[in-house]
């Protein structure tokens, strides 16, 4: 019998860290920057395969980065082995699906890894609740009918919580959960309010006890 152990947990996803350094002041530099995104990646559980930037004078409406670029990431993605290409600049949702469609791959930006990792670390009901509705807010304008190149890719980064659902989920039932969780979230913050309500009549009371005792005395 051998001696080896198979470990049932999941493995950890790989991704391609993408930026740009544009010709404006930043705060960070490029390469900065993707050092910070490959500590939020591996924050969230996912291991840094490769990263790639370049200079960006002009962004391109449907890709975010030139044709050129995309082919790169694409054939730098494949040879990496990578599950999910991470961007460092904010997409939209077109240049999500195309990106996505180009390179046959995941694809999210750093705003989507920062929900993944509050999705992770949210301990409370309430937390876990602002967290879903923050998701499903950045996902409805993402999610449309016919994305079937991600079939295979459903859950992970980016895609926790309500992200396990069908990508193919009509935006309709999004809107409906959305409305649903902001009534629960309503309910609880008058919950809270009525429940402080309450200890300050508490301390109010035994205060007003406390001070009629002593004018008795």
């Amino acid at each position: 019998m051998s001696g080896r152990t198979h470990s049932t947990a999941r493995a950890k996803e790989r991704a391609v860290l993408v930026g740009v350094a544009r010709p404006r002041p930043t705060i960070l530099r490029a390469a900065d920057s993707l050092v910070e995104l490959g500590r939020l990646a591996e924050t969230a559980g996912v291991a840094v395969a490769a990263k790639t930037a370049q200079p960006l004078r002009r962004i391109n409406p449907a890709t975010f980065v030139g044709q050129g670029k995309v082919e790169e990431i694409k054939s730098l993605a494949a040879s990496a082995k990578a599950d999910v290409i991470i961007f460092d600049d904010p997409l939209s949702p077109a240049q999500q699906r195309n990106l996505e469609k180009a390179c046959d791959r995941k694809v999210i930006d750093r705003s989507a890894l920062i929900l993944d990792i509050f999705a992770q670390r949210a301990r409370t009901r309430e937390g876990k609740l602002q967290i879903e509705l923050a998701q499903l807010r950045h996902l409805s304008t993402r999610l449309v009918r016919g994305w079937t190149h991600l079939e295979r890719q459903k859950g992970g980064i980016g895609l926790r919580g309500p992200g396990e659902t069908q990508l193919e989920t009509d935006r309709r039932l999004i809107g409906k959960r959305i409305r649903t969780l902001t009534g629960k979230l309503e309910k609880l913050a008058q919950r809270r309010d009525a429940e402080r309500e309450c200890e300050d009549n508490e301390k109010y009371n035994s205060t007003s006890a406390a001070l009629r005792a002593n004018f008795r005395c």
